[in-house]
Parts: C-alpha cells; sequence; structure tokens
C-alpha cells in the first residue's frame, strides 16, 4: 500500500532481506505495478489467498513489487553438524560451510 511506512522505505532503499524459517534471502525490490494489472501474479494470487485478492486487488494504492535475489542463505543439517549453504547470486557462488561455533 503507498500509504505504508514500508512503501516508503523501500521507494528510499531498495536493498531489502527477506526471511523465512531457516532461509535468509538479500536483493532489490522494485515496484511493477497495481497487482491487478499483473497477470500472472493475480492468477496465482486468487488461487492460493481468494479473501485478499478479493479483498485488496483492485484497491488504488495496492502495488506489488518484486525482488530480484543477490545473495541467499539457509541452514542445512548434515548428519546432525549445522551448516551454512550460501548462495551468492551476485557472483554466481555456491558454498557449503561447515558452522564452528
Amino acid at each position: 500500500d503507498k500509504n505504508f511506512r514500508k512503501y516508503r522505505q523501500i521507494k528510499a532503499n531498495s536493498n531489502v532481506a527477506l526471511c523465512i524459517d531457516n532461509i535468509q534471502i538479500e536483493g532489490k525490490c522494485e515496484e511493477i505495478g497495481k497487482p491487478i494489472d499483473n497477470k500472472e501474479f493475480i492468477n496465482l494470487y486468487k488461487i492460493c489467498f481468494e479473501s485478499s485478492f478479493n479483498k485488496y486487488s483492485n484497491l488504488e494504492n495496492e502495488r506489488l513489487f518484486m525482488v530480484i535475489p543477490t545473495f541467499i542463505k539457509r541452514w542445512v543439517y548434515i548428519e546432525n553438524i549445522p551448516y551454512m549453504e550460501i548462495f551468492d547470486v551476485k557472483n554466481n557462488k555456491y558454498l557449503l560451510e561447515k558452522y564452528i561455533c
């Protein structure tokens, strides 16, 4: 929503980080328009989140953003030993590094 603080922050600085479970994604975020104008997004959004689709998709201030990943890290355990799995997308490199406390 164009009225939200996060919208203003992203417009001022397009570097973002997203985290879920044991995964961290860093990248560049860019506004791509209104959700209702993006057919690929809207078709999936309607299937997965029909209630939110119906409530928010047509609102004038709603905006859709795309994150272009530059760095991805996740924790994995191999034989109960923690490792960091690193995808350096920007430099096209992959690393599996044992975590040492």
